[in-house]
């Protein structure tokens, strides 16, 4: 260790050790180049006034012995802090801190809390995916197939509409399975629904422009559409789904309408024929956008699956909205677009400034999975189990809740409503059944103006059978509280 001689009051000279810095420092992690975080724990001392301007530093040979570090460590380090203007070097005297050097604040940041984990989903809440080994064991052997020997679309920028072999295979699955119209040339890949809808909106809508949105609706498109500075009329949802007629009352000259015809969220409701030709009808004849959002059209449970109104769209004024989030699961991020001829333009100049193109990683795998028949082989197999979870739920309901909740058994979806008997606010049952670990969303904050209904909306897929049977014995417990 280095001495520093002084003199006492009789003008002998002592020797003396200049001060532990060693208890300033931390002890130097030993991942990272040891120059860096030597100057990175001096810059902390000066910034928060530990080492008051003009202190002396300690020389670099001093602290390479202390921390183990090369000479050479120790003066890039000192480089680093001069050049930028923390520290000052003196010829003949040593290395000190820079006057005027500005304090960072000493008071402690309160903590956040924890966020919490979309993982770790309450029993009856939304969004949940089956997961189904036999599915992802098969996805694990495709990726690795395409990982082995990563091909060159890894390795550059691709096309804005992602790639073509994936785009063909959701072509061909649209055409058979939807009835959509379309070729690959019309399809762009999205990191899901959410981002499909951002880019539809952006592309075809101005700050102003009138749409109508299914009143109740879907919050997050209703947040979408608000966020573009949209006039949004909320048109009502009865038994046969959006109502046009009083669409055209409310605004006739709305630029777009934004609708769940298989299977209307929250409500659950199938949009009748007579109301899609309506729809389309009025679009034809304003020159206006419908998107489509094919929310949860796999998942019937009686007859095949309807048609879907793109397909029986002969002007090109649908674009349609699909993921795999719900099918497969949401950590994938891969959804598409069906974008109408005339829109896709607009669509891609959204796409080129913002996120270019999307993610190839797991591109080959899901074409793989849909092109080899193990898609369609799995959706059969989630589709039994997501019926048995619904069976679940409402016996437990019914057996539970009876009393106090009137429950529409759905014929298609991942979700139920279940309707209060009496009047009474949902949300504060909404609260209640979270403090006692059920997952549920009031009806009520999904209507836009209005006297809104009470009710509360329950997911059964991605949930065991005792899970849901437990849930239903505490929100049981919940509605009879709150009724009293």
């Amino acid at each position: 260790m280095a001495l520093v001689d002084k003199r006492t009051n009789h003008g002998d000279k002592i020797r003396t050790n200049p001060p532990d810095w060693s208890a300033l420092i931390p002890v130097l992690p030993g991942d990272g180049p040891r120059s860096r975080e030597l100057y990175a724990a001096l810059r902390r001392l000066i910034e928060t006034g530990a080492l008051a301007a003009g202190a002396k530093l300690p020389t670099t040979r001093d602290l390479a012995q202390r921390f183990s570090l090369s000479r050479s460590a120790a003066v890039a380090c000192f480089e680093t802090l001069i050049s930028e203007g923390f520290a000052v070097a003196r010829v003949g005297a040593g290395t000190f801190v820079a006057p005027d050097v500005p304090h960072l604040p000493t008071t402690l940041v309160k903590p956040r809390p924890p966020e919490i984990d979309a993982a770790t989903s309450l029993p009856c809440g939304l969004g949940v995916a089956v997961s189904d080994p036999r599915t992802l064991d098969m996805f694990r052997i495709l990726l690795s197939r395409h990982l082995i020997r990563p091909g060159p679309e890894h390795f550059r920028y691709g096309d804005p509409r992602g790639g073509l072999p994936l785009r063909t295979a959701i072509a061909n699955y649209l055409r058979t399975a939807r009835g959509v119209r379309c070729d690959a040339g019309q399809i762009v890949l999205t990191s899901g629904t959410q981002q499909g809808l951002d880019f539809l909106v952006r592309a075809a809508l101005s700050p102003g422009d009138a749409v109508w949105i299914e009143n109740p609706c879907y919050p997050m498109a209703h947040a979408v559409l608000a966020g573009s500075g949209a006039r949004i009329f909320g048109v009502p949802v009865d038994a046969e789904g959006l109502d046009p007629e009083i669409g055209e009352s409310l605004c006739p000259k709305a630029r777009a309408a934004y609708v769940t015809p298989s299977h209307q969220y929250p409500l659950g409701v199938t949009m009748t024929m007579r109301r899609r030709l309506a729809l389309l009808d009025w679009a034809r004849r304003n020159d206006a956008w419908i998107i489509e959002d094919d929310y949860d059209s796999e998942f019937r449970y009686a007859g095949p699956p309807l048609t879907s109104l793109q397909g029986m769209d002969g002007s090109g004024r649908v674009a349609y909205l699909g993921t795999f989030s719900k099918i497969l699961f949401p950590g994938l991020r891969i959804g598409y677009v069906v974008v109408p001829e005339t829109l896709l333009d607009a669509v891609m100049a959204v796409r080129a400034r913002s996120d270019r193109f999307p993610s190839t990683l797991a591109e080959g795998a899901l074409t793989d999975l849909l092109n080899e028949g193990h898609f369609a082989a799995h959706l059969r197999r989630v589709r039994r189990r997501v019926q048995a979870a619904r069976d679940v739920l409402v016996a437990g309901l019914e057996a539970h809740c009876g009393d106090a909740l009137e429950v529409t058994v759905p014929e298609q979806g991942l979700h139920l409503m279940a309707t209060l008997k009496e009047a009474g606010p949902d949300t504060a049952i909404v609260e209640a059944a979270k403090a006692a670990g059920v997952g549920a969303r009031a009806l009520s904050s999904m209507f836009i103006g209005g006297a809104p209904r009470q009710g509360l909306v329950l997911g059964f897929s991605g949930f065991s059978d005792e899970e849901l049977t437990a849930a239903t014995v505490r929100l049981g417990g919940v509605v009879r509280q709150q009724a009293r």
